[in-house]
């Protein structure tokens, strides 16, 4: 469990197309075998510490002759950001893939220097 002290809370989240092999002929459509893209992800703001980082896919698109294999996961989270790694294996066929991530930490504590009226 990560335990959060105090009341900051951060949460930061996203969405992006990780890839689309299908109208390049990318090595997720045409391969086979063991193949993986992964991507850096920058946070909007640094955490004070490295969050717990949830990753999912919102959007496949595999071909219809092949099975559906793969594993999606967070790898290498740091207070900045953290790298999204897919894998696939045999003949399996993948045209896109888009990805939903969430990360939940302990926020940095910030200073307004801003006057309250």
């Amino acid at each position: 469990m990560n335990r959060i002290q105090g009341w900051l809370v951060g949460v930061d989240q996203g969405m992006f197309d990780l890839f689309s092999h299908f109208n390049t002929e990318g090595e997720m459509w045409v391969g086979e075998g063991e193949r993986s893209v992964q991507q850096w992800v920058d946070f909007s703001e640094a955490f004070a510490e490295p969050p717990s980082v949830n990753v999912h896919v919102s959007l496949w698109d595999f071909g219809k002759n092949s099975a559906v294999r793969f594993d999606i996961w967070a790898e290498d989270i740091t207070e900045m950001g953290f790298n999204v790694v897919f894998k696939t294996w045999g003949d399996t066929r993948v045209a896109r893939i888009r990805v939903n991530w969430q990360a939940v930490g302990q926020a940095r504590e910030c200073y307004n220097d801003s006057k309250i009226a």
